[in-house]
């Protein structure tokens, strides 16, 4: 079976500096990743190259046995099925549903269908009724919370998180561990940047460890 991602040869520089080298690597579909190690060491790097929001100085990136390439019009259809969650997202002001909204109308999704969509998003991250608060207003936890459920109201194939438990407390982490096995039965494939000693193992996951831009 072919992989449902993979990236070959791929360095990224900045000037002179080499942030990223990667030989190969190749993620399967409906797997969870866990990309470890200590900060500067290229996670996220590698997480803006996968979701196609930085181009690799060199090599080549395949994703559903397509080659990427770096392209406004083939990049915008391939973004459709990826799906990116910073650790510090950015919320537009308003309300929890109109920031969980904002892709869907992008998309054109009639707005009865919108509410359906939301409020399931909302239930999966557990801010069933947080609809009409305000977002700015929530803690760093719950707007984490409603930066995941504005990527899954989007059904990607593929979802990127980076420090995704960072601000979270411990309900909230224990809540979220559940989520992912479930994203997986649906069809989903992970991959997230950590920091948690012991998260990647309980997700059961493949953890990735990367040192200096490269894989140890």
């Amino acid at each position: 079976m072919k992989p449902f991602l993979s990236l070959h040869s791929i360095e990224k520089r900045y000037n002179n500096h080499l942030a990223l080298q990667l030989d190969e690597l190749e993620f399967e579909p409906q797997h969870i990743y866990s990309l470890v190690g200590p900060n500067g060491c290229g996670k996220s790097t590698l997480l803006q190259i996968v979701a196609l929001l930085l181009k690799p100085t060199f090599g080549q990136m395949i994703f559903e046995g397509e080659k990427v390439i770096w392209k406004k019009k083939s990049l915008q259809r391939l973004r459709q099925h990826i799906t990116l969650v910073h650790q510090s997202p950015y919320l537009f002001g308003g309300s929890v549903r109109h920031n969980i909204a904002y892709g869907l109308k992008m998309r054109g999704i009639h707005s009865k269908e919108q509410h359906s969509l939301i409020h399931e998003s909302l239930e999966m991250v557990g801010l069933e009724g947080f609809g009409r608060r305000t977002a700015r207003e929530l803690s760093g936890g719950e707007q984490q919370r409603v930066a995941i459920a504005r990527a899954l109201v989007l059904r990607p194939k593929l979802l990127l998180l980076d420090e995704p438990i960072s601000n979270m407390d411990r309900a909230s982490i224990e809540a979220f561990d559940g989520l992912l096995p479930i994203l997986v039965d649906q069809g989903m494939t992970i991959i997230q940047a950590t920091h948690s000693p012991d998260q990647p193992e309980r997700l059961h996951s493949t953890i990735i460890r990367m040192e200096d831009g490269r894989l140890i």
